[in-house]
């Protein structure tokens, strides 16, 4: 698949796709390191140590996978919304940008319920700099610096792996190869909703989102499913 690495010359392209595809993950094989940017506990986290209480109130596994789908759905939406206001460089950018964050901090916080404080904050810190390291990645791409722009896409998709590792590590239904997995085909299909949209194919930029939106609630089910799973004292029969 093509990836936004291999369209790093594109400008237009690397502008429009490294927000979008802020809290996504990707196929890049790359080596380099975060750095800074992830934060530390998150090479330790260890699904066995859950500081979470269970609730006297068991949790409807209907009404679950419904909140997991409207997160997620959320998340597609909102992406949609950005490329669409980046494409036309209308004024609500920034007000649509804020909301895509907003995103990041409710998928944390619903970690947070299951997996503890700490982690959901570990979480989030990963999503937003997801999205940090997406803004350096548009001024380079802005710029034309082909050099920044190699270096910031080598951060984000360092960052896009620990993120699938997190998941991951918290829960063992959560293999890391089948996350990945996900993940690298919701950012292939975002991508193609984006290059349609900046290339004005409008059918197929409908298919993509279809095809997206699909995908997305497969993939908030298998989230779903796997903290049914490894938390099946939380939930009622």
């Amino acid at each position: 698949m093509t990836c936004v690495r291999r369209r790093a010359g594109v400008v237009s392209l690397a502008v429009v796709a490294a927000l979008a595809f802020a809290a996504c993950g990707s196929d890049s094989d790359s080596t380099a390191s975060a750095g800074s940017a992830a934060p530390t506990a998150v090479a330790t986290h260890d699904s066995s140590e859950h500081t979470t209480e269970p609730p006297t109130d068991r949790i409807d596994p209907v009404v679950f996978h419904q909140d997991m789908r409207k997160l997620w759905e959320d998340h597609i939406t909102w992406t949609r919304l950005y490329i669409v206001s980046a494409v036309a460089g209308v004024p609500d950018l920034d007000a649509t940008a804020g909301r895509l964050l907003q995103n990041q901090a409710d998928i944390g916080a619903a970690v947070a319920t299951f997996y503890g404080d700490d982690a959901g904050a570990a979480l989030t810190d990963l999503l937003r700099q997801h999205i940090l390291i997406a803004a350096d990645l548009v001024a380079a791409a802005k710029a034309g610096d082909e050099a920044a722009v190699t270096t910031q896409s080598d951060l984000w998709y360092a960052n896009a792996e620990e993120i699938a590792h997190f998941l991951a590590d918290a829960n063992p239904a959560w293999p890391f190869a089948a996350v990945s997995q996900m993940m690298r085909t919701h950012l292939d299909q975002t991508l193609a909703e984006a290059t349609a949209r900046l290339t004005q194919d409008w059918d197929a930029d409908i298919a993509a989102y279809d095809d997206i939106h699909l995908h997305i609630l497969t993939m908030a089910d298998a989230l779903a499913d796997g903290i049914v799973q490894q938390f099946p004292e939380r939930f009622s029969a």
